[in-house]
């Protein structure tokens, strides 16, 4: 569908992107309640200019590097972030050492599997959150991702969860673990709970972090650790509503 649309079309990338999701929802991996999602994120992404602000690519740096010094980072994937990005993401968690754990709201077996295929089809070597008997509920989430996988996010110091998700960021946070987020609306819960709230969409988001980890791979540990720890992620929202202000 997407060669239909015509390359100088001004909504050519936005047009490939929702044909890309619409194909995930052909395809088992995407369902219907995504497709509303993306909509409501792509509303903030028009008021951003639809390009990574300086504060994002900041919050994107940040996060390269907390993924980099982290122990046990796990980037939590569910239908929507691999349709649009599966390639990027396994880029991503080889270049900092991060697992990768499907973890869905609308919980369901196949759709796991179906993602978790397409994953390793795109050069994951294992996928978590997939097998049952790994499988943990947690009790302080009532929603179908409290299941999260012994070796993945339950055991994780840092979770960087592709698409945003309210509750589960509060949970987490609140269990101590470092929560990086991608989140178009600066207002919402998980924007405002994460530690590290990347305001941009994740086309953009993921493919500047790869950037970011392949060019801090080899920096002390001392220096990641300053750049993080000089970062202020309510200045980041502060800054991201401003934007949207000015868009409107």
């Amino acid at each position: 569908m997407t060669n239909r649309i015509p390359l100088k079309h001004p909504r050519y990338l936005s047009l490939k992107t929702r044909e890309k999701l619409v194909d995930g929802l052909k395809n088992g991996l995407v369902v219907t309640h995504g497709l509303i999602a993306h909509g409501r994120g792509e509303a903030f992404d028009y008021l951003l200019g639809e390009h990574t602000s300086q504060n994002a690519l900041c919050a994107e740096k940040v996060a390269s590097c907390l993924l980099l010094i982290s122990k046990t980072p796990v980037i939590s994937v569910n239908g929507n972030a691999a349709a649009l990005c599966s390639k990027e993401i396994v880029k991503l968690s080889k270049l900092t050492n991060a697992s990768i754990e499907v973890n869905l709201f609308h919980q369901n077996q196949k759709r796991s599997e179906v993602i978790a295929k397409t994953l390793i089809k795109d050069g994951a070597t294992e996928v978590l959150g997939v097998n049952s008997k790994s499988k943990f509920a947690m009790k302080q989430i009532s929603s179908g991702r409290r299941f999260v996988d012994k070796s993945g996010i339950l055991n994780a110091d840092t979770v960087f969860l592709a698409i945003e998700d309210g509750d589960r960021t509060e949970v987490l946070t609140s269990l101590g673990k470092t929560v990086i987020s991608v989140d178009l609306n600066p207002l919402s819960r998980t924007a405002q709970s994460s530690n590290v709230t990347i305001v941009d969409n994740i086309i953009r988001a993921i493919p500047n972090m790869i950037d970011f980890a392949k060019k801090f791979a080899k920096n002390e540990i001392s220096e990641l650790s300053a750049l993080v720890s000089q970062f202020d992620n309510k200045w980041n929202l502060v800054q991201s509503t401003k934007l949207i202000r000015h868009g409107l």
